[in-house]
């Protein structure tokens, strides 16, 4: 089938949108991106959303407003990838705006029926709640299509995204058996220091520059990674409602007196050091560390990884044919074929839920079509 994947993150540089052919092989499947874009979203947009989101208190009314408006925005994205190809199913993870994973608390906004209309395809979203509701975090679940494209009968890999928050999968050799979680702030901290200190005119530390130019505060350093979630066992995630601008101000008297560029490096080793922990702690010496998104294009976060892994294989994600951009929308898109099918998808060892449970909810366009096209694939 011809699939969209919809993802918007922690980072809100814009929505991720992946068209691609999807096509049911064994247990698993084979995955070939056709297209790829980021739409940005507009600076004008992206201010209601810093103003809706933790530690700032949203109304419902903007709430609703932003649901509306966003989905009028993922559906442009899906167009844009689209063009003009028949798609046959369509899948928006929609953009978090509230996350507690301790209390099974998650939100997701981006209306799915603005998509559904301007495709005129079946788009499965709120892929969240069925874990929630069955008592884990509601995330991570990416892990799942981790496993299903990049498990190895010959060596363990670790699959790392760097988004806003940073998250690992582990993928035991010859095993399915993944253990996955949040290991902590990504881009996130980096992000907001740069925009704070650069009174907005910079939005994020574009290649590592300003890291590479900076030097690690090793003092502010060590009070930072003295933060509790780290030494949490898993299952565990995390998000803006921890780690956001409000974690910047909480610990002003560690980051005050540095310099743009010293700040920005002791940020970006806080992000390298926290992954290379979390991976060492759970991964064998040796293991393939393969690392996606928006964090893999900074040099001076790979190279602090790589500094603190040796003995590990870093690699960007690209190294396995996976594009490192597109990998979470890819992901979602992989996610709701398994919700058309009726297959669980969550990780319990993963999110904590008491049970593997189906994923998403569907905004039907002619599913007795789809479900023909579905069965026949999976038939086959």
């Amino acid at each position: 089938m011809i699939a969209v994947g919809l993802m918007s993150g922690t980072s809100l540089d814009g929505i991720d949108a992946a068209l691609l052919q999807i096509v049911p092989r064994g247990i698993g499947y084979e995955v070939r991106l056709l297209d790829f874009a980021t739409v940005e979203f507009e600076e004008a947009l992206r201010e209601r959303l810093l103003a809706l989101l933790p530690p700032n208190a949203g109304s419902v009314a903007e709430v609703a407003a932003l649901h509306r408006e966003l989905g009028t925005c993922f559906a442009r994205a899906a167009r844009t990838v689209a063009g003009e190809m028949m798609v046959d199913y369509a899948a928006s993870h929609g953009q978090t705006v509230w996350h507690d994973g301790e209390r099974s608390v998650t939100l997701q906004i981006g209306d799915p029926f603005a998509v559904r209309d301007e495709l005129l395809a079946t788009v499965c979203f709120d892929f969240r709640s069925a874990d929630c509701a069955a008592g884990g975090s509601g995330a991570p679940l990416v892990p799942y299509v981790d496993a299903l494209l990049l498990g190895s009968d010959d060596e363990t890999r670790v699959a790392v995204n760097i988004g806003g928050i940073a998250n690992i999968t582990v993928i035991p050799r010859a095993s399915r058996d993944v253990r996955a979680f949040d290991s902590g702030p990504g881009n996130m901290l980096i992000d907001a220091f740069v925009r704070e200190r650069s009174g907005g005119r910079r939005r994020f530390d574009e290649d590592g520059a300003l890291a590479l130019r900076g030097r690690v505060d090793e003092a502010a350093l060590r009070a930072l990674l003295d933060d509790p979630y780290y030494g949490q066992a898993p299952p565990k995630s995390t998000g803006r409602e921890r780690f956001g601008a409000q974690y910047l101000r909480a610990n002003d008297r560690l980051l005050r007196d540095l310099s743009l560029e010293d700040g920005a490096a002791t940020l970006t080793a806080l992000t390298a050091r926290s992954l290379a922990d979390a991976i060492r702690a759970h991964a064998p010496g040796g293991a393939r560390v393969l690392v996606s998104g928006g964090g893999a294009h900074n040099t001076a976060v790979m190279r602090g990884l790589a500094e603190r892994l040796e003995g590990f294989r870093v690699e960007r994600s690209e190294t396995m044919n996976v594009q490192g951009d597109a990998k979470e929308a890819l992901a979602f898109a992989v996610l709701g074929y398994e919700t058309l099918r009726g297959r669980a998808a969550n990780v319990p060892q993963a999110t904590g839920a008491s049970r593997r449970t189906v994923l998403g909810a569907i905004a039907p366009y002619e599913l007795r079509r789809l479900f023909e096209v579905m069965e026949a694939e999976c038939a086959v």
